[in-house]
C-alpha cells in the first residue's frame, strides 16, 4: 500500500489539506471545487476571544466540496478512520442521497478517507460507497475494513499536491468506460 508522506497531517487537518491542494489545481487551471461551508447558527460568542463557542446547524449540509474537474461536475466528502474499520454512520444518508442524485446528472461523487493510524488517504468512489451502504442496509456490516479497500485507489503524493486525488477520479472516470 502506499503511504501519505512522512510528516502525516500533523498540526493541520484533512481539510486544509484538500484546500491548499484545491487552491493549487485552480493555479493550474486543473479544478475549480469550492469547500462547501455548513451553515450554522451561533448561540452563544466569546465577546473577548471573538469566537463563536455554542451553535446548532441551521440544516442539514450535502457534502464537504463541490465544483468542477475540466468541465466535469465534482462532489466530494472529507471523513478521518483513526482505526482499521470506517463505520458507516459516519457518511449520513442525505449525503449519500446527494451523492447518488449528482451522479444521475453525470457528475462525480467520492469521499476521501484519511487513515490516521496508518497515514494514508484512499479514494472511495461512489460505487464503492453504495455497495457497502447497500450492504449495511440488507442487514450485513454497518462498516467496512480496511483490508476491503481496492488497493489502486491509495493516493500517493505526487507533483506537490496534498492530497493528489485527481490520479483516483481519472482511474474512476475510465472504469466507468
Amino acid at each position: 500500500m502506499s503511504t501519505w508522506n512522512s510528516r502525516g497531517l500533523r498540526g493541520s487537518t484533512l481539510e486544509d489539506y484538500i484546500n491548499r491542494t484545491n487552491e493549487r489545481y485552480h493555479e493550474k487551471g486543473l479544478a475549480l471545487i469550492q469547500k462547501i461551508p455548513t451553515p450554522i447558527t451561533p448561540v452563544k460568542i466569546d465577546k473577548e476571544h471573538r469566537h463563536i463557542t455554542l451553535a446548532y446547524f441551521d440544516k442539514i449540509s450535502t457534502v464537504d466540496y463541490i465544483g468542477t474537474v475540466q468541465g466535469i461536475p465534482v462532489c466530494f466528502d472529507a471523513k478521518e478512520c483513526n482505526v482499521e474499520t470506517f463505520p458507516l454512520q459516519n457518511v449520513h444518508e442525505h449525503q449519500v442521497q446527494f451523492m447518488e442524485d449528482f451522479e444521475k446528472q453525470d457528475g462525480i461523487s467520492f469521499l476521501i478517507i484519511y487513515y490516521t493510524s496508518r497515514n494514508e488517504l484512499y479514494y472511495m468512489r461512489f460505487a464503492e460507497l453504495k455497495r457497502f451502504w447497500e450492504r449495511a442496509k440488507d442487514g450485513g456490516r454497518k462498516s467496512f475494513r480496511y483490508e476491503e479497500l481496492n488497493p489502486a485507489y491509495f493516493m500517493k503524493l505526487a507533483n506537490g499536491y496534498l492530497v493528489p486525488y485527481l490520479d483516483c477520479m481519472q482511474m474512476d472516470l475510465d472504469s466507468r468506460d
